[in-house]
């Protein structure tokens, strides 16, 4: 049986990217919002969470703060265009496990994945 991967992305193109990238390895759905991202997780129950970090309604740092709070053990990997090391430790310290910059390399995609579940 598959593993499942909720992507939380609101841009169209990047969410493509990710399909291509997962597709045949992974099952997976969307979030379209922060605030979506949390409620799939409890209903979904996914194997690991790809989390885009500038999302509307809710920021994926809060998102990120309110899945770990919940699901301590559920992995969650960020990825965000912003490339500062002052993301990437916020995003650690909001409950990610790990931080990829866009755009994001298919074999560094998938070896970061593959640590996790």
């Amino acid at each position: 049986m598959m593993k499942k991967i909720l992507i939380a992305e609101d841009n169209d193109s990047n969410y493509l990217l990710m399909t291509y990238i997962l597709k045949g390895h992974y099952e997976y759905s969307r979030a379209r919002n922060g605030l979506e991202v949390v409620e799939m997780v409890g209903k979904e129950s996914p194997d690991l969470v790809i989390l885009d970090l500038k999302m509307p309604v809710l920021d994926g740092l809060e998102a990120a703060r309110q899945i770990r709070a919940k699901f301590s053990t559920l992995p969650i990997i960020a990825v965000t265009a912003n490339a500062f090391e002052s993301d990437r430790l916020e995003s650690i310290k909001a409950g990610c496990n790990e931080f990829l910059t866009k755009p994001v390399s298919c074999q560094v995609c998938l070896e970061t994945i593959q640590k996790y579940i």
